[in-house]
């Protein structure tokens, strides 16, 4: 999943980018409103961590914004603040979820998974792809009893795709979903995953549509 995180720390932002990435994640960093604005004008997130002090003004001008705008990326608002009003103030501004500072990175992780699952409106966290078993929660794939195991890289292309089911997705929203935007992109990189997983998984489980990208049918 692509994710964003708007956070004035810089420190915090990278060790959470660090843990994030580590788990297959593509991760762009935010310090103010100002950065934030030009991230989501550019790009598509499968969810948003709001920090709701920054030095620009408040995480929650920011999130007002973007619900008024109709965008419905999930956010998770992250904050030191531990007043009941203030997560009453985020909830009411339209976050999905909240996390009061210090948080456990690893309880971080599966708030993300489960916000970023609902905003992809899949209720059932398992899909069956012929004879192969998706277990999206987990971060798990399976051939009957047998696990098949994913790289990082190689589960985030391959959930992104489980993710769009049915529909076609291009090469650039295949490299959003593997790469930060800082990072290297080979040419070949998205054609050299789907080949792994086509490896791995079997040569039907995802498409070529020539010329326009792949899907899962």
């Amino acid at each position: 999943m692509r994710l964003l995180i708007v956070e004035d720390s810089a420190p915090l932002a990278q060790a959470v980018a660090r843990h994030l990435s580590a788990q297959g994640h593509a991760v762009d960093i935010a310090g103010s409103i100002a950065e934030a604005e030009e991230a989501l004008a550019v790009a598509d997130y499968a969810l948003m961590l709001l920090d709701l002090g920054l030095p620009d003004g408040s995480g929650l001008g920011l999130l007002r914004a973007c619900r008024a705008a109709g965008d419905a990326t999930p956010v998770i608002v992250a904050t030191a603040r531990d007043q009941i009003s203030d997560r009453i103030a985020g909830l009411d501004a339209g976050a999905d979820d909240y996390v009061v500072k210090p948080y456990d990175l690893d309880e971080l992780s599966a708030r993300i998974r489960a916000n970023a699952r609902r905003g992809q409106d899949a209720p059932s966290p398992v899909v069956e792809l012929g004879g192969v078993s998706v277990d999206r929660a987990r971060r798990r794939v399976f051939r009957g009893p047998e696990e098949i195991r994913l790289t990082q890289r190689e589960w985030a292309l391959f959930d992104t795709l489980v993710g769009a089911r049915g529909r076609v997705l291009g090469k650039p929203a295949l490299e959003e979903a593997l790469f930060a935007f800082d990072a290297e992109i080979e040419g070949n990189a998205v054609e050299v995953y789907v080949s792994r997983l086509r490896r791995k998984l079997g040569a039907k489980v995802i498409e070529t549509r020539r010329g326009l990208g792949y899907l899962v049918p």
